[in-house]
C-alpha cells in the first residue's frame, strides 16, 4: 500500500489544520493507521492510532483532546483534525499503516512521505 500524506502548512499558534493520508495500491479498510511526528534532532514520535474500522484510538497524553483522528475507508483515506496547536507541535508529520494493532512504536511496514506542520507563536 502507497499512503500519501498532504495538509501541512505554517499556522499561528491556537489555530488549526487538517491533515490527509491518502492510500493506493490497497484498500486501507484491512489496516491499523496511525500518525506519527518527528521534529529536528528528535525521534519519531507516536501521536494517534486508529483501528482498521475506526472504534478504537489511542492518543499521546500530549494531543489528547487536541487532535482527533478519523477514517473514511470508503475514500481510502484517514484524517488527523489538529484544533488549539502549539509551537510545540511543529513537525514532520507521517502517516503509517499496520496490521493487527494499534501500536506505539514506529514499527509499522508502511509509511507515507511526511508533510510539514509549522506552529508560529
Amino acid at each position: 500500500v502507497q499512503l500519501q500524506a498532504s495538509g501541512g502548512g505554517l499556522v499561528q499558534a491556537g489555530g488549526s489544520l487538517r491533515l490527509s493520508c491518502a492510500a493506493s495500491g490497497r484498500t486501507l479498510s484491512s489496516y491499523v493507521m496511525a500518525w506519527f511526528r518527528q521534529a529536528p534532532g528528535k525521534e519519531r514520535e507516536f501521536v494517534v492510532g486508529i483501528s482498521w474500522s475506526g472504534g478504537s484510538t489511542f492518543y499521546a497524553d500530549s494531543v489528547k483532546g487536541r487532535f482527533t483522528i478519523s477514517r473514511d475507508n470508503a475514500k481510502n483515506t484517514v484524517y488527523l483534525q489538529m484544533n488549539s496547536l502549539k509551537p510545540e507541535d511543529t513537525a514532520v508529520y507521517y502517516c503509517a499503516a499496520g496490521l493487527y494493532v494499534i501500536t506505539p512504536t514506529p514499527t509499522y511496514p508502511y509509511w507515507g512521505q511526511g508533510t510539514q506542520v509549522t506552529v508560529s507563536s
